[in-house]
């Protein structure tokens, strides 16, 4: 009986101890970002210094001129949905591994294919798709958990930005999107029977893309045409034509918008028109 007793006592503390959870000491994070037209996604787990060397010759976290798996735990992992250019070379969509060799002035960033590995256990050189280096920078703020985040986010480029301690390391990535915009235009437009949303679509990409004011000119008007109390579009109109040199065309575009936009209760658009009026 008493053995009976212990056994049952022992599988209760095993029980009780299975259900105790821990903070991790390096959490994991996933980001997403959106990027051209599709996203970037990131995951990798975050050390912090807890008073150990950094960035540093043998140091405990991250030494200089060794292969690092760009946090702790396993590889960090980037995954593209769209093909991305890094360090001069088209990426395909996929994922890989980030891994890093932090230096003093510079850092080699490796693109790997490696992603069954732990850390950098199980690193293969021959599964590198691409090495390149960017330039290491020193900050005035002192980062107590290592930090990676994408920043300066714009159409058709970003950066991944990896901070801890003193250092900051930005990896630019660019995408090229705008001719499958403009093949996807051109597709829209040549069909028959055309939606007007197409016209207001197309004005956009060839006003802000594509530079091109005539044909970002000859969509809003049609747009315009079918919807003629669309505001937002009056004022589109006249940004095309103020950047086109017609002052007079512009105003008058304008003065619509603002009369359409009274009359929808949009102050926003009346005050976007005015202002556009008095920089004429």
């Amino acid at each position: 009986m008493r053995k009976i007793f212990l056994l049952a006592a022992t599988l209760c503390s095993m029980t009780v101890f299975a259900q105790i959870k821990m903070p991790a000491p390096s959490p994991t994070q996933k980001i997403t970002q959106e990027f051209g037209v599709g996203s970037v996604e990131l995951t990798y787990s975050r050390p912090s210094i807890k008073g150990r060397s950094l960035l540093k010759e043998n140091s405990d976290l991250a030494p200089l001129g060794k292969l690092w798996r760009t946090g702790a735990n396993a590889a960090t992992r980037i995954v593209f949905s769209d093909k991305v250019m890094m360090g001069g070379k088209l990426l395909d969509t996929g994922t890989y591994v980030l891994y890093t060799i932090p230096g003093k002035e510079y850092w080699e960033i490796v693109i790997n294919k490696g992603l069954g590995n732990w850390g950098t256990d199980g690193y293969k050189e021959s599964e590198d798709v691409n090495r390149f280096k960017v330039k290491a920078e020193k900050t005035g703020m002192d980062i107590e958990t290592f930090t990676m985040q994408f920043a300066n986010v714009m159409a058709e480029s970003c950066e991944l930005n990896i901070m801890w301690g003193h250092t900051a390391v930005r990896i630019p990535m660019s995408i090229n999107v705008k001719d499958r915009i403009r093949a996807q235009v051109v597709k829209a437009l040549s069909v028959e029977t055309v939606n007007p949303a197409v016209y207001s679509s197309a004005a956009t990409f060839y006003y802000e893309w594509d530079k091109d004011m005539n044909k970002a000119l000859a969509n809003v008007n049609k747009a315009i045409q079918a919807n003629p109390k669309a505001f937002w579009l009056l004022l589109q109109q006249a940004k095309i034509q103020r950047d086109m040199g017609d002052k007079v065309a512009a105003k008058a575009s304008a003065e619509k918008c603002i009369t359409v936009a009274t009359e929808a209760k949009n102050d926003d658009y009346v005050k976007q028109a005015s202002d556009l009026i008095k920089k004429l």
